[in-house]
């Protein structure tokens, strides 16, 4: 059995400060543990509204609250745990095959999302029951 574990990280990504503020910065096959194929942005979450419901094949995402707070929960279907991404400098890197939610968005939440491919619907499992069937098989 694979362990939650191994299908995340939370990384600290590098923070220059000064007098000015705050600098933070990532590049793919460095801070972000892949080549960064696709950037696109979550925002303006309607209260108590959730995202994802899905898995991947092959892609890896990396999440970063830029703006306020939101909970990721992973799911293996055999179990899960909830993660609360709330700062601009440490990133969620989310490997293929884990189900996950992003939900309890703040008001004002940015979430920024690295992927690791082109967007390819193939490479999404949108049912829950089906993600089920094929971790079993594993």
């Amino acid at each position: 059995m694979v362990n939650l574990n191994s299908y995340y990280q939370l990384i600290t990504l590098p923070k220059v400060t000064d007098s000015r503020g705050n600098l933070t910065f990532m590049e793919g096959n460095k801070q972000v543990p892949f080549e960064v194929k696709r950037v696109y942005y979550i925002y303006d979450v309607p209260e108590n509204k959730t995202r994802g419901y899905h898995s991947h094949y092959d892609q890896h995402q990396f999440l970063i609250a830029i703006n306020g707070s939101f909970e990721v929960v992973l799911d293996t279907g055999r179990e899960q745990c909830r993660i609360i991404v709330d700062n601009p400098n440490i990133g969620l890197h989310i490997k293929p095959g884990i189900w996950h939610v992003m939900e309890n968005f703040s008001k004002g939440c940015l979430l920024l999302a690295l992927s690791s491919h082109e967007y390819d619907e193939s490479d999404y499992i949108r049912d829950y029951n089906q993600y089920l069937k094929e971790q079993t098989m594993l």
